[in-house]
Protein backbone atom coordinates (compact mmCIF):
# COMPACT_ATOMS: atom_id res chain seq x y z
CA UNK A 1 0.00 0.00 0.00
CA UNK A 2 1.44 3.44 -1.14
CA UNK A 3 1.41 5.86 1.45
CA UNK A 4 2.03 10.02 0.30
CA UNK A 5 2.28 12.89 2.22
CA UNK A 6 1.48 15.90 0.76
CA UNK A 7 3.18 19.37 2.17
CA UNK A 8 0.44 21.76 0.46
CA UNK A 9 2.44 24.47 0.72
CA UNK A 10 4.89 22.76 -1.81
CA UNK A 11 2.43 23.90 -4.64
CA UNK A 12 2.63 27.30 -4.89
CA UNK A 13 6.47 27.62 -3.34
CA UNK A 14 7.18 29.48 -6.79
CA UNK A 15 4.85 32.46 -6.35
CA UNK A 16 5.01 32.63 -2.26
CA UNK A 17 1.46 33.09 -2.03
CA UNK A 18 -1.56 30.52 -2.82
CA UNK A 19 -4.08 31.99 -5.53
CA UNK A 20 -7.39 30.56 -6.33
CA UNK A 21 -6.53 31.43 -10.22
CA UNK A 22 -4.03 28.95 -10.16
CA UNK A 23 -6.61 25.85 -8.29
CA UNK A 24 -6.32 23.58 -11.42
CA UNK A 25 -2.26 24.05 -11.81
CA UNK A 26 -2.57 22.78 -7.98
CA UNK A 27 -5.35 19.79 -8.75
CA UNK A 28 -3.14 18.65 -11.71
CA UNK A 29 0.01 18.46 -9.25
CA UNK A 30 -1.83 16.69 -6.95
CA UNK A 31 -3.28 14.03 -9.21
CA UNK A 32 0.73 14.06 -10.43
CA UNK A 33 1.67 13.00 -6.78
CA UNK A 34 -1.38 10.55 -5.59
CA UNK A 35 -1.46 7.49 -7.47
CA UNK A 36 -5.65 5.94 -7.02
CA UNK A 37 -6.22 4.02 -3.63
CA UNK A 38 -3.35 5.30 -2.17
CA UNK A 39 -3.14 6.72 1.54
CA UNK A 40 -2.78 10.62 1.84
CA UNK A 41 -1.57 12.74 5.11
CA UNK A 42 -1.99 16.46 3.97
CA UNK A 43 0.47 18.72 5.97
CA UNK A 44 2.02 22.26 5.90
CA UNK A 45 1.22 25.82 5.73
CA UNK A 46 -1.64 26.66 3.50
CA UNK A 47 -4.79 28.47 3.60
CA UNK A 48 -8.12 26.67 4.73
CA UNK A 49 -9.75 26.77 0.97
CA UNK A 50 -6.45 25.14 -0.45
CA UNK A 51 -7.27 22.07 2.03
CA UNK A 52 -10.22 22.19 1.47
CA UNK A 53 -10.66 21.66 -2.41
CA UNK A 54 -7.49 19.46 -2.46
CA UNK A 55 -9.35 16.82 0.23
CA UNK A 56 -12.67 17.06 -2.34
CA UNK A 57 -10.27 16.10 -5.15
CA UNK A 58 -8.73 13.64 -3.13
CA UNK A 59 -12.49 12.19 -1.83
CA UNK A 60 -12.46 8.93 -4.59
CA UNK A 61 -9.26 8.89 -5.59
CA UNK A 62 -7.34 8.09 -2.38
CA UNK A 63 -8.57 5.24 0.29
CA UNK A 64 -7.56 6.86 2.89
CA UNK A 65 -7.00 10.95 3.77
CA UNK A 66 -5.50 12.11 6.96
CA UNK A 67 -4.65 15.75 7.99
CA UNK A 68 -1.28 16.09 10.04
CA UNK A 69 -0.08 19.40 11.87
CA UNK A 70 2.13 19.89 14.86
CA UNK A 71 -0.37 21.07 17.22
CA UNK A 72 -3.07 18.58 16.25
CA UNK A 73 -1.00 15.53 15.14
CA UNK A 74 -2.79 13.21 12.45
CA UNK A 75 -6.40 13.83 11.86
CA UNK A 76 -8.50 11.10 9.63
CA UNK A 77 -10.55 13.01 7.38
CA UNK A 78 -12.19 9.73 5.67
CA UNK A 79 -10.99 6.24 5.49
CA UNK A 80 -12.86 4.26 2.86
CA UNK A 81 -10.87 1.16 3.57
CA UNK A 82 -13.47 -1.76 3.31
CA UNK A 83 -11.29 -3.24 5.89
Amino acid sequence: MMHVKLDLATLYASTGTAKLSDIPAYQEKVKDAVPPGADVTLTGQAPVWLYLRIAHLLHGRAKRLWYESPVTGPVEIFNHDPY
